[in-house]
């Protein structure tokens, strides 16, 4: 099995970790949709050794990767990762007391964040919370700097990839029933973490 690395996720991990730490509950299961690398995983379940952290990647190589990076760090509260994509319906017989999503909409069609926010509303558990965190734009407001970087980088290699509107993401969680508790600005430029909450 190889590891793999992201130098974002070695970036964000501590920022990201500060700021679920308001947010999260106690005890409980904190399912991570499109874990990547695993890289997270390992480090916020270190972090966080009372809730037992459940990562999942649909590619292949990405498991293979956490499961890596679980062997070497040998966390009691962290679980095989899962085989599991938003577009199929069976991930959301799932229950989780919280949902993590980092760095995903932004390299998967649009229709993804529908399917996220969705399956959201039926798999978590007593109003637990789901955190988005990702490059975002704001309605009205071309992007600029690292933002638009970005997105033609995205839009050259799939025109149905790019940076989300946040305005559009709050939309589509409204429709499902999930309302913004908060909104946090990230070190890393553009980036911002949403928390929703089922209303």
């Amino acid at each position: 099995m190889s590891r793999r690395t992201a130098p974002a996720a070695l970036r964000n991990r501590e920022p990201i970790a500060a700021a679920l730490d308001e947010f999260l509950p106690e005890r409980g299961t904190v399912l991570e949709l499109g874990s990547g690398t695993g890289e997270h995983a390992v480090f916020l379940a270190r972090r966080f050794p009372a809730l037992d952290w459940q990562p999942s990647d649909p590619d292949l190589a990405a498991r293979e990767s956490i499961e890596a990076w679980a062997a070497l760090a040998q966390l009691p509260n962290l679980r095989p990762p899962l085989n599991l994509d938003l577009t199929v319906q069976t991930w959301q017989l799932r229950q989780a007391d919280a949902l993590l999503c980092v760095n995903v909409l932004q390299v998967v069609p649009p229709d993804r964040a529908e399917a996220l926010f969705a399956g959201a509303a039926r798999v978590l558990a007593r109003g637990g919370p789901l955190f988005v965190y990702g490059p975002l734009g704001r309605r009205g407001t071309p992007l600029a700097g690292r933002l638009a970087r970005l997105d033609r980088e995205l839009r050259n290699a799939d025109p149905a990839l790019g940076v989300r509107e946040l305005e559009t993401l709050l939309e589509a969680a409204s429709r499902h029933g999930l309302a913004q508790e908060a909104l946090l600005t990230m070190p890393e430029e553009g980036d911002l973490l949403m928390v929703l909450r089922p209303g």
